[in-house]
């Protein structure tokens, strides 16, 4: 795939995905979100990538927000699209990805760029970050899972603040509110996100990905999370990783998944 909006690197079986859009604030249009795409799967395709860690480029902005005059004249059937292929082409697809994704937030991360941090299964945050969604003070609402999201992420009350307001918040906020699990500088930023996906590497990915199917399970209506994790608790024992990973227990070594 030839990527013109993102950037993609590799150590060892820890992929970075960086969007490239620096003079835009490395706002979403429509390419950026499909190559996202197209890199998530790809990524999800390689065995040898063990976990992801999504960030953008430079220190002003993860992602700004999604590039308005994309959509500025669309009608009510076109927003809705809009809408609906976002959820299915990226923010939905990063949540359910079973590769496990980290979002280094540097800066901004704001309207699409925080519903798509808030897509990912772990967010570290750069101390001069900042977050918001302020789609109400362009007369729309957040439209890629951040009124879901968010929710599940802060509560109800703090939610609906930061969506009625259309404020930003810290780093140390989103910390305390429970929006990123770690707040660093932004030179350490890299560094923290590596240092949690080399302990993710380390351990069983088909048990990660289970586990995903499991936690992300409790979210969905209609669907019993603790049946689906007594159905993927079950899945495990037919893996390669559980016959490795407890005979590895048993011998007193350390367990060498494939």
């Amino acid at each position: 795939m030839a990527e013109s909006n993102i950037i993609i690197e590799n150590n060892d079986s820890i992929r970075t995905i960086t969007i490239n859009r620096p003079k835009q604030l490395n706002a979403l249009n429509s390419q950026t979100i499909n190559e996202l795409s197209e890199a998530l799967k790809d990524a999800e395709k390689e065995n040898s990538v063990k976990a992801i860690i999504l960030t953008g480029s430079g220190e002003k902005a993860f992602v700004a927000g999604a590039d308005i005059k994309e959509f500025a004249s669309f009608s009510v059937e076109e927003g809705k699209k809009l809408s609906k292929e976002g959820h299915d082409k990226l923010f939905d697809l990063a949540q359910n990805l079973s590769t496990p994704i980290i979002a280094a937030i540097n800066g901004f991360a704001l309207g699409g760029g925080l519903e798509l941090a808030m897509s990912a299964h772990i967010r570290v945050a750069s101390d001069n970050a900042k977050m918001g969604l302020p789609e109400v003070s362009l007369g729309v609402i957040p439209g890629y899972g951040g009124t879901q999201r968010l929710a599940q992420l802060v509560g109800r009350g703090k939610a609906m603040e930061m969506i009625a307001t259309a404020g930003m918040i810290s780093a140390d906020d989103a910390h305390n509110w429970g929006l990123v699990n770690h707040v660093t500088t932004p030179e350490g930023l890299l560094e923290q996100c590596n240092k949690i996906a080399g302990k993710i590497v380390k351990n069983s990915s088909s048990a990660i990905s289970l586990a995903i199917i499991a936690v992300n399970a409790n979210y969905v209506d209609g669907v019993d999370g603790f049946a689906t994790e007594i159905q993927e608790f079950g899945n495990c024992f037919g893996t390669d990783d559980f016959k490795e990973g407890t005979t590895a227990f048993i011998e007193r070594r350390k367990a060498n998944f494939k």
